[in-house]
């Protein structure tokens, strides 16, 4: 069965079950028989279908068989709901508009057919025909008084009495013709609806009329047609359609619509009924059932809110037939199989189909496809899969622009065509569950997030911060107090914002990239810019000046001053001259000056060394090297030498410039 929850509430198609082309050989459909998918499909009735379409539906007032008429042959069909089954059908000589039935079993009906012909039929078959004066449009049964009405095209009601078997005197009508009739279960008030909107209801005591109402125009549709016409249980309130897809709600008192329902599709109302399921008290829940030929729809009689709604697939919807006091509801459309939905919410199901409570009570299917077994391609599919040279034989069933091909056959060809298909789909099931079995670990390794990754980088540094104040490092706690972030108790107060689900979007979505471009943010960060562009500038003056070294070319510089300092003694003298200061921060150079023609040797800056020095070292500074003594007093200048190294060698001389290098 298929589901479908339009507004909330749950449809349930009970004729959805595994369907087979029309055009299937006999051979294949008796094949099915074996099919345990086939054995299994559910069926509200036993050959509940016709060979063309479905006309008109009807229960029996004793609720225990079910009418059904279709055309292509015209035949009625009669389900016995005790056996689930059909209880018989018959073929009459022209297609049927509409019937009535005349006892509480299927012992006694009428037929009005479009040759004009009234058909009666008992339990035995057909028992009389009789012929109305114009083609006939809608047939009403008034059990009270044993007077069969009928509409039709022409200014008058056909009154035929039953009980003395000839045609009365006709109640005439101010429309020009009358498209149908409705009459009150309580009071017997007959209601004719007029092709010009004119809503006309008569007495049969009297045979004249009692009133007349526009009510198309009542309703904003002036010049519309009246299509069908209701009365509810209670007798005081009627609904009408009209021809642009309006149903207007009257009570017998006021001459205004109480409320109006558009359907929304401009296409005649077919059908109206009223609907109370049972326990509802007062008629408090009651609902109006309301079809045109692309949708049935649902909704409250007092307020007009929409509850739920049904739009079949299979056909236009010629009649809608509401079983009494459940969720019940069969479409007769223009399809071969009568159309079946229950709606759990609206009412229980029926005594005869109870299975369906406990079929639908967690059922959520995925809709099938048009045939489970055969799948549609265009002509580029089939030329893709080299299937083109199939066209015009069995295999491939032409239907609209492309073809029906078997699933068998498609399967085939798609894995000759591409061979490893079947490969990369398993290798990305692979790859998706590794990725969803890693993700269950314990991983110590954080990553930052591709978004905001400078955010998420200061955050990080900021709580590892925390941490090491939490455990009594005192330089991160002064860090921390020079930020404002600690208590005067002593405990950091930096809250984590990556680990606080609301801001977990700024780390995930790119809607929230911080844009540190942007005039905003530069109002917010005056200085952002300059630090940052003092920390660039300082990372190129250090790399200019200075270069990386390891621990053992350290070791080895080191070893090389001390021989230095006892033969170049001038050199000693000239760097005892010089202050030995930091490159940068004011921390003093190892050995307290650097030494004369080697490398002076210094501590901090941004530049990474070179040789994979990080990852040997951790997390201990980063050792630099000056150059020479030109560069180290350029360095703490914060000058670049960069244009001296490109004049010529004598123009350097010649000012008196030191060109002496580490090589």
């Amino acid at each position: 069965m298929k589901v479908s929850a339009p507004d909330g509430v749950k449809v349930y198609n009970i004729s959805s079950s595994k369907s087979i082309p029309k055009w299937l050989s006999d051979s294949k459909k008796k094949a099915l028989k074996k099919n345990e998918e086939y054995r299994r499909r559910l069926e509200l009735l036993q050959d509940f279908r016709f060979p063309a379409a479905c006309q008109r539906i009807k229960v029996t007032p004793d609720q225990q068989y079910i009418f059904a008429t279709g055309y292509h042959p015209p035949m009625v069909k009669v389900f016995d709901l005790a056996n689930l089954s059909l209880k018989f059908d018959r073929h009459l000589d022209a297609e049927i508009v509409d019937f009535q039935i005349l006892t509480e079993d299927y012992s006694k009906a009428v037929f009005l057919c479009t040759d004009r012909t009234v058909c009666f039929h008992a339990r035995f078959g057909s028992y009389h025909k009789t012929r109305v004066p114009r083609f006939g449009r809608d047939l009403a049964y008034a059990p009270f008084a044993a007077e069969l009405l009928v509409a039709g095209s022409a200014p008058e009601v056909w009154r035929l009495s039953l009980e003395e078997g000839r045609f009365m005197a006709p109640l005439p009508c101010r429309s020009p013709a009358v498209n149908a009739l409705g009459i009150s279960p309580v009071h017997g008030l007959v209601a004719a609806a007029g092709e010009d909107g004119q809503l006309e209801c008569f007495d049969p005591r009297a045979r004249t009329s009692v009133g007349c109402l526009n009510a198309a125009a009542a309703c904003n549709a002036p010049g519309s047609e009246l299509t069908c016409v209701r009365f509810d249980d209670a007798g005081l309130h009627v609904a009408v359609g009209t021809s642009t897809g309006l149903v207007a709600l009257y009570d017998l008192r006021a001459q205004h619509p109480l409320l109006v329902k558009d359907h929304m599709y401009g296409a005649p109302i077919k059908d109206i009924k009223f609907h109370s399921a049972p326990g509802d008290g007062m008629g408090a829940s009651r609902r109006v059932i309301s079809s045109d030929k692309h949708i049935i729809k649902v909704w409250d009689a007092s307020s007009g809110a929409g509850f739920t709604s049904i739009e079949p697939a299979e056909g236009d919807i010629n009649d809608v037939c509401v079983w009494p006091g459940s969720g019940l509801i069969m479409a007769a459309c223009d399809d071969t199989v009568v159309q079946g939905y229950f709606i759990p919410s609206l009412g229980p199901a029926p005594r005869w189909c109870g299975h369906l409570e406990g079929l639908t009570e967690e059922m959520e299917e995925a809709a099938p496809a048009v045939y489970d077994d055969y799948r549609f391609v265009t002509k580029a599919d089939l030329v893709k899969l080299g299937l083109d040279h199939l066209v015009g034989t069995p295999l491939l069933r032409a239907y609209m622009h492309g073809f029906f091909v078997d699933n068998r056959l498609y399967n085939k060809a798609k894995s000759l065509t591409d061979p490893f298909a079947y490969e990369a789909y398993r290798a990305a099931r692979v790859q998706k569950k590794m990725e969803e079995e890693r993700a269950s670990r314990i991983s110590l390794v954080k990553k930052l997030p591709k978004v905001n990754t400078k955010v998420a980088a200061r955050l990080t540094a900021q709580q590892a911060e925390v941490e090491a104040a939490a455990a009594g490092d005192a330089a991160a706690r002064a860090a921390l107090k020079k930020k404002g972030l600690l208590a005067p108790d002593g405990q950091p107060v930096a809250p984590n914002a990556m680990a606080d689900d609301r801001f977990k979007a700024m780390f995930e979505d790119a809607d929230f990239v911080v844009d540190e471009e942007a005039d905003e943010y530069k109002a917010l960060h005056p200085n952002a810019g300059e630090r940052a562009a003092h920390k660039r500038e300082g990372d190129r003056l250090l790399e200019e000046h200075f270069e990386a070294v390891s621990d053992d070319e350290e070791g080895s510089d080191a070893g090389i001053s001390e021989e230095g300092s006892e033969e170049e003694g001038g050199s000693e003298g000239e760097g005892d001259a010089r202050a030995a200061a930091a490159p940068r921060g004011g921390k003093p150079l190892r050995g307290g000056k650097p030494a004369a023609g080697k490398q002076a040797v210094a501590k901090g800056g941004s530049l990474k060394p070179s040789g994979g020095v990080d990852k040997v070292r951790g997390k201990q500074p980063a050792m630099y090297a000056a150059r020479d003594i030109s560069s180290f007093d350029a360095y703490q200048k914060r000058e670049s030498r960069g244009d001296v190294f490109s004049r010529p060698l004598s123009e350097r001389v010649g000012d008196g410039g030191t060109t002496t290098g580490t090589g």
